[in-house]
């Protein structure tokens, strides 16, 4: 009997300094604000309204959410994830494309080069988290593009080094981890990146049921996250912003333009393919490359760079090749090499990349906290315009470069 009572008043302990840790935690979640950004890859727009998805729905709801949110071009994962967290256009952040090179140095960026995209010198913009970790801020990241660099100043507080097919239980464990942390070890900012979606639909399209699978599966990768705040006694203090870089329109091998046969010219330097084709000629036949690829102009158009229109925001930036070829939706440009791998059954699922202002091209935008209006709804927001929103919950000055804008944001907070 004696031996019983005292396992459990040792059992009663551990609960009564377990909730006292929780209302010590909520005191002090009180003071400093937290922010939570969460991307899950390739999540278009329309997804959350197949019906597979009550934790997202029920973010959107209850808290604020946007009919779509509009990537920046081209409609890829390095340069828009880097456009949500400086607020600037790829023209200006310096990420033009998941693949591009320093056309005097040749240098290349790819996002598959640990060594490239861990350097510093791609990087022209402030992350969020910079701007947070100047103000006192302490910040942490699973896997967000561009959180690696090797600068530490220039990288968030916390951060993993990417590798691929980390298991999402992993991810959140950590994330449960960094918010139950002392509080003057505790980050105030953390970002989260979720791949899945991503990898299914360029597979399988994004209308085939492998993608509703997925897209049910990262719904409830959500539930555990919102189950893992409120587990640290954070569930009413927890600025919760989840959202994607861009969508997914379908592929086929029957839309496939073979642009090394147009160009037909061995000077050439065919510097990306896909959605869009960079092309750098010889100045003494730039124009007759440039001619040829207008006279062929079919699902596609082709410009040379200092007359891609300015609604794409993509001119001013040295790496941009003289010429630009831009596919139609659902369209690919290709080498020889890349025409052989879709023939192959590689590429003819789902891409992205495309013309930015397509609505297959468009991501989403819910949120919850403290810091939003409720039962809040409203029409397609703009990605760049997410680091003045973080700064503003924040009470931080943002940068004055950035090509983002509160005002076209800020009223979602209350």
């Amino acid at each position: 009997m004696t031996l019983f009572f005292i396992l459990n008043k040792s059992y009663n302990m551990k609960k009564l300094l377990f909730a006292f840790f929780i209302i010590i935690n909520s005191l002090f979640a009180q003071g400093k604000p937290y922010a939570v950004l969460v991307s899950i890859d390739a999540f278009r727009w329309d997804y959350i309204n197949r019906g597979l998805t009550p934790s997202l729905s029920e973010i959107k709801n209850d808290g604020v959410s946007a009919i779509s949110l509009q990537s920046v071009f081209p409609s890829k994962t390095f340069p828009n994830h880097q456009s949500i967290i400086t607020g600037m256009y790829a023209q200006n952040h310096g990420i033009i494309s998941n693949d591009f090179e320093n056309l005097i140095t040749h240098d290349r960026y790819r996002m598959s080069d640990t060594n490239a995209v861990r350097d510093g010198k791609w990087y022209l913009g402030e992350a969020f988290w910079e701007t947070a970790k100047r103000n006192g801020i302490v910040t942490a990241s699973y896997y967000w593009p561009g959180s690696e660099i090797e600068n530490a100043q220039r990288r968030p507080d916390y951060f993993k080094p990417y590798k691929k097919g980390t298991a999402d239980k992993e991810k959140l464990d950590q994330f449960l981890k960094w918010l139950t942390m002392p509080q003057e070890k505790r980050p105030h900012f953390i970002t989260l990146y979720f791949e899945q979606v991503d990898t299914r639909t360029h597979q399988f399209g994004p209308n085939s049921s492998e993608a509703n699978d997925v897209i049910k599966q990262v719904d409830g990768v959500i539930a555990q996250l919102k189950n893992n705040i409120e587990k640290a006694g954070l569930k009413d203090s927890v600025n919760l912003i989840i959202l994607s870089d861009h969508g997914m329109t379908e592929v086929s091998k029957n839309r496939a333009i073979n642009i090394e046969q147009i160009i037909n010219n061995s000077k050439c330097r065919i510097v990306n393919t896909g959605p869009v084709a960079m092309i750098e000629a010889p100045a003494d036949i730039k124009e007759a490359v440039y001619n040829n690829l207008k006279k062929n102009e079919n699902h596609y158009k082709v410009y040379y760079k200092e007359d891609v229109p300015e609604y794409y925001h993509y001119s001013k930036n040295p790496f941009i090749t003289d010429i630009v070829v831009i596919a139609d939706l659902g369209w690919e440009l290709r080498d020889e090499r890349g025409m052989k791998r879709m023939e192959n059954g590689n590429g003819i699922g789902g891409d992205h990349g495309f013309d930015n202002h397509q609505l297959d091209m468009q991501g989403f935008f819910v949120a919850e906290g403290p810091a939003f209006k409720v039962h809040y709804a409203t029409g397609t927001l703009w990605n760049i315009d997410v680091y003045p929103l973080l700064c503003k919950i924040f009470n931080i000055q943002p940068r004055s470069n950035i090509d983002g804008k509160l005002d076209r944001i800020g009223f979602l907070l209350k």
